[in-house]
C-alpha cells in the first residue's frame, strides 16, 4: 500500500536495521515508544504499523525477554508483538527480529528503560489536596513560537471562541509559582495529546495520537518538565484521558487494523446518551448497544474496547503516561460510555501497577445511585464490580447551586437541598474520596451560576473547601471569571485567563486591572487554601451535619484530636445559633478561631455568624 501523509512520521528514537533478504516490510511506528523493566505485569504488547507486516513472526534474543506471540490482523500493515519481560530483564536496546516462513528477516531495535525508584509506590491525590483544573489552550501562552505548526490542520485564531488561542505547556510551567502561592496542590489538565482535527481542536478531546503531546502545546519532554517542576513545589499532575473515543483524523481510524476496531464498523451512529442502561435491569439490548457503541459526534469515532488488541493498547497507553510523565492521578472522561467490563479491567490493571495511585471518573448524573455504581467497593445489584477509586460528585455540585440560588428557604428548597444530597452518602462506598467542585470546563462558571452574587460565591467556595471529599476549582474561579450573557457556551466558559497573553490589559498574576472585588476573591481563596493545607480534620475527618435552620446549614469535620465547625448563613442578618443544639459534638465551654478572619469567639452559649456569610471555626 502507499502510506498517506498523515501516517508518515519518523519513528522517534529508532532506526530500522535491515538484514537478510526480506522484501519491503517497513515500520512507520511502534507503540509504545519504549517500555520499562520491572513492571508488575510482565506482558508487553508492541503495535507495529507500516507496510507488509502480515504473517511475520517476531523473535528476541535478550536475557529475560521472550516473544509469546505475534498477532496478524485483517490489515496487513499491522503486527502485534507480545513480549514477556522476566524480573531478570535488564534495561537496554533489544532487537526484535521479524521473520517470514522462509527465514528472511529484519531486526527492529526497541528500548527497555529502568524505572525510577519508588515509581510503583507513587501516591495519588487525596482529600488533603486541592485540584486546579486548567484548559491549557486558554490559560497562558508561554511560547508563541508554537502557536502555528506547519502541517497541522488548524492554526491560531484567538478571536474565535472555539478556535485555538495559543495557551501551552510552557505557560503552565511559567505559572507554577502563582499556583503554589494560591495554595493549589494538584493540577488537573484538560487533554494535551495531539488533536490534529480541522476545527475545534483546542479542547483536546479528539485524540489523533495517544503517544504524542500536541505540538501546539509543546512536546512530551515539556510535559515531563511540567510534572518535575510542579513536584518541586508540592504540586502533582492529574492527566485527563479519554478511552471512549478518538479523533476522526487518528491514524488507526483512517487505516484500522480490523473492521471491528471502531464501533458500528467505523460508521457514524450517534449514542443515545442513556447512561442508566448500565444499571437498568429492564433495559433492552438495543438501547444498551446504542449507548455504549454509539459515537458522540461524527468527528469522535467510538473505540471498541471489547477488541482484545484495542483493550491491551489502551491499558498500556495509560501505564506508559503514568511512568513517562510522573503522574499523580488520572481523570477519566465519559467514564460510563466505554464497555463497562473493559473499564473494570482497565482500572484494575492501573491500580495493580500503582496500589497507592488515584483516579477519578466522570459520570455526569444527578443521581447518587447512578454515580455510586462505579466506585470501588460498592456492592451492586447486578454483581458488577468496579475498581475505580473515586468519581466526580455531580449530584452534590447540582445541589449546591440549587441551595444557594433558591429564592426562599423551605422544607424542600434552599439549604435542605444540599443537606439531602449529603444525606445520600450512604449510597457510596467511600464518599470521603469523591471529587467535589463548584464548576468545571463543561458548565457555567460558578460566579455566573450564583447570578454574580459575591456573598453566595463565598459561601459556595467555603462549602467546597471544607466538605468531605477532594475539592477541585476551575482556573479563574479565584478571580470571579464568568460567562455572563452566554449560558452554556463552552467557548466563553473557557475564556482566556487574564494576563496569560502579552499585552493583556488585565493581569491576574500581578493584580493589574483586576477590580477590587476580584482582588478580594483572589485573596479570600488564597487564605482559605492556605488554612486548608494544615487542617487535618478537613483532610481525614469524619462528617456530622445538622439539618438546616432558617437559612443556616451547620456541619462538623472531626478526628479524635481535631474539630472544625462550619456554618453557612444565607440570612440577611447575623445568625446567632444556640450552642446547646450541637452539644453532642461541641464540647462545653469551647472557643473557636475563624479561619476566614482570624477572630476567636466564645462558643459556650452561642455561635455568631455574619449576615450572608460563613464561619470556619477551629475548635479548642
Amino acid at each position: 500500500m502507499s502510506i498517506t501523509p498523515p501516517f508518515i512520521r519518523a519513528l522517534s528514537g529508532f532506526l530500522l536495521v535491515a538484514s537478510g533478504l526480506l522484501a519491503q516490510p517497513r515500520i512507520e511506528r511502534a507503540d509504545p515508544l519504549h517500555w520499562w523493566v520491572g513492571m508488575h505485569n510482565p506482558e508487553l504488547q508492541i503495535l507495529l504499523y507500516g507496510e507488509d507486516l502480515a504473517g511475520l513472526h517476531a523473535y528476541v534474543d535478550h536475557p529475560g525477554v521472550r516473544v509469546t506471540r505475534s498477532v496478524s490482523v485483517a490489515n496487513p500493515d499491522y503486527l502485534f508483538v507480545y513480549l514477556h519481560l522476566e524480573p531478570t530483564a535488564e534495561p537496554g536496546v533489544i532487537s526484535i527480529v521479524l521473520a517470514d516462513a522462509s527465514g528472511r528477516h529484519h531486526a527492529h531495535p526497541y528500548e527497555l528503560r529502568a524505572r525510577e525508584p519508588g515509581s510503583a509506590q507513587r501516591r495519588g491525590f487525596d482529600a488533603s489536596d486541592v485540584l486546579y483544573l486548567i484548559t491549557p489552550d486558554r490559560f497562558v501562552n508561554g511560547d508563541p513560537a508554537n502557536d502555528e505548526v506547519e502541517g497541522m490542520l488548524e492554526g491560531l485564531n484567538r478571536a474565535a471562541d472555539y478556535g485555538r488561542h495559543g495557551g501551552d505547556i510552557q505557560g503552565m510551567i511559567d505559572s507554577l509559582d502563582y499556583l503554589a502561592d494560591l495554595g493549589v496542590t494538584a493540577i488537573w489538565i484538560n487533554p494535551v495529546l495531539e488533536n490534529d482535527q480541522p476545527a475545534w481542536s483546542y479542547h483536546g478531546y479528539a485524540t489523533t495520537d495517544f503517544y504524542r503531546v500536541d505540538s501546539r502545546f509543546g512536546t512530551n519532554a515539556q510535559y515531563r518538565e511540567l510534572a518535575d517542576e510542579a513536584a518541586q513545589r508540592g504540586i502533582g499532575i492529574v492527566m485527563d484521558m479519554i478511552l471512549n473515543h478518538s479523533g476522526s483524523e487518528h491514524w488507526f481510524v483512517k487505516d484500522p487494523p480490523d473492521q471491528d476496531w471502531i464501533n458500528f464498523d467505523n460508521a457514524y451512529v450517534r449514542t443515545n446518551h442513556l447512561r442508566t442502561t448500565n444499571q437498568d435491569a429492564n433495559a433492552s439490548a438495543y438501547d444498551r448497544k446504542h449507548f455504549a457503541d454509539g459515537w458522540f459526534v461524527e468527528t469522535m469515532p467510538d473505540l471498541n474496547q471489547r477488541h482484545p488488541l484495542m483493550a491491551d493498547y489502551l491499558i498500556q497507553n495509560t501505564i506508559w503516561w503514568v511512568e513517562e510523565a510522573n503522574l499523580a492521578g488520572i481523570r477519566m472522561d465519559t467514564y460510563p460510555y466505554p464497555d463497562k467490563h473493559f473499564m473494570a479491567d482497565w482500572t484494575r490493571a492501573i491500580m495493580a501497577e500503582y496500589p497507592h495511585f488515584n483516579m477519578v471518573g466522570e459520570e455526569w448524573s444527578l443521581s447518587p445511585a447512578i454515580v455510586s455504581y462505579w466506585q470501588r467497593g460498592k456492592v451492586n445489584h447486578d454483581g458488577y464490580t468496579s475498581a475505580m477509586p473515586t468519581m466526580m460528585d455531580f449530584p452534590l455540585n447540582h445541589a449546591l447551586k440549587e441551595a444557594l440560588t433558591a429564592e426562599a428557604e423551605s422544607w424542600n428548597a434552599g439549604f435542605i437541598t444540599l443537606y439531602e444530597a449529603v444525606a445520600h452518602d450512604f449510597l457510596y462506598a467511600a464518599p470521603e474520596d469523591l471529587v467535589i467542585f463548584p464548576d468545571n470546563h463543561d458548565m457555567d462558571r460558578f460566579f455566573t451560576q450564583v447570578n454574580e452574587d459575591y456573598d453566595l460565591f463565598r459561601l459556595g467556595l467555603v462549602f467546597n473547601l471544607t466538605m468531605r471529599g477532594v475539592p477541585q476549582i476551575y482556573y479563574g474561579t479565584e478571580i470571579l471569571m464568568h460567562n455572563r450573557g452566554f449560558p452554556g457556551d463552552h467557548g466563553v466558559i473557557r475564556t482566556d485567563f487574564p494576563g496569560g497573553w502579552a499585552g493583556d490589559p488585565v493581569n491576574a498574576f500581578t493584580g493589574e486591572g483586576l477590580t477590587d472585588q476580584q482582588k478580594e476573591a483572589q485573596a479570600f481563596t488564597r487564605n482559605l487554601l492556605s488554612w486548608r493545607k494544615t487542617a487535618r480534620a478537613i483532610h481525614a475527618g469524619k462528617l456530622m451535619h445538622f439539618a438546616p435552620d432558617d437559612g443556616t446549614y451547620t456541619y462538623f469535620r472531626y478526628t479524635d484530636d481535631d474539630l472544625v465547625m462550619v456554618v453557612l448563613n444565607k440570612r440577611r442578618e447575623t445568625a446567632v445559633l444556640p450552642a446547646t443544639r450541637f452539644a453532642e459534638i461541641l464540647p462545653a465551654g469551647s472557643t473557636g478561631t475563624d479561619a476566614l478572619t482570624g477572630q476567636t469567639q466564645d462558643l459556650s452559649a452561642a455561635i455568631t455568624v455574619p449576615a450572608r456569610g460563613a464561619v470556619v471555626l477551629d475548635i479548642k
